[in-house]
This record gives structure tokens, sequence and C-alpha cells, in this order.
């Protein structure tokens, strides 16, 4: 039973390229708009990741279909640890692969403290990335119930770097 480990390393570019042209995910301060009884924050750091593939069993061969267990360290506006899994599916044509991944993120964000769970979802055509990450709804607990947001990925000299735009309402 061998574990491809080529996935992990392709699936992470998804961020490098997805990143291309959109906003940077340099740290920067959080900007925030009000929307009445929520706020929307713009949040950024970096992140480290340990991708541990999974050994290949009569659900995921390794090869074509692929499992990892996924921990970071967040720092930044996002000061959090988080913890999940992936599902990788792999083409025999370069540069063609897809993903799905959830994790649960556990700390503080703009100052406030809960967890929350994101949904990865991401697919690369020929070295074409698309890559959306979300706040799953209504997963956000104590200070953090109500957020909603989309997370940006940047993956740069091996560097990982997040945008996160969110909303939470004014009051915890």
């Amino acid at each position: 039973m061998h574990t491809r480990i080529l996935p992990a390393a392709a699936l992470l570019s998804f961020g490098a390229l997805s990143a291309a042209g959109a906003q940077s995910a340099r740290p920067r301060a959080p900007t925030t708009t009000s929307h009445g009884a929520h706020v929307t924050t713009r949040a950024s750091g970096t992140f480290e990741v340990k991708l541990v593939p999974q050994p290949a069993d009569a659900y995921a061969d390794g090869a074509a279909l692929g499992r990892m267990t996924i921990d970071k360290q967040f720092q930044g506006d996002l000061q959090a640890t988080s913890k999940g899994q992936m599902l990788t599916g792999m083409s025999p044509v370069k540069g063609s692969a897809g993903y799905v991944a959830v994790e649960r993120v556990s700390g503080t964000l703009g100052g406030r403290r809960g967890t929350f769970v994101l949904q990865h979802s991401g697919t690369m055509t020929r070295g074409a990335p698309t890559l959306t990450v979300t706040v799953v709804p209504d997963t956000g607990t104590d200070e953090l119930v109500g957020l909603t947001g989309t997370m940006t990925i940047d993956v740069t000299g091996g560097r990982h770097a997040y945008v996160f735009e969110y909303t939470l309402p004014t009051t915890p």
C-alpha cells in the first residue's frame, strides 16, 4: 500500500496559483466596514501547515484518491490552530487534480475567541486553479457566533499566507 505524497505538493500550489491576480495576502492592519448590526473585516497573516498522508485503503488507494490529515498554526489577525481532513483526487493528466477539505479552527479572530469550521474546494485543470475556502454556516461558537466569510490562500516561496474577509455581529 503506497501513499502518494505528490498530491499534497500539487494541491498546495492551488493557493499560490489562485491568489495570482487576487489581493496580496501580506499581513496588514485589519480593515473594517460596518453594515448595520454586522461588521465586515479583512484579516491577514501567515500560517504553518502539516499535511500527513493517511494509509491507502479500499476507499483511498493513495494514487488516484488520497486522504490526509491537516494541522495548522495561524499567526496574524487570526491567532489559532486547526485540525482537519483532506480528500484528494488526482488525474493522469499533468496539472489536473481536485481536493476537498474541512478543518475546525480554534483561537482568536480580531480579539474574539471561539471556533469555526472552514470548508475547502479546489480544482486544477492542466495547471489552471480554482480554490474556494468558506466558513461553514452557523459553525461559529462563543464570541464567533454568527461568523461568515471567505479566505484566500497564497503560497509563495514555501511561505503560506491568508486573507480572510469575514463578517461578525457587532455584539458578541
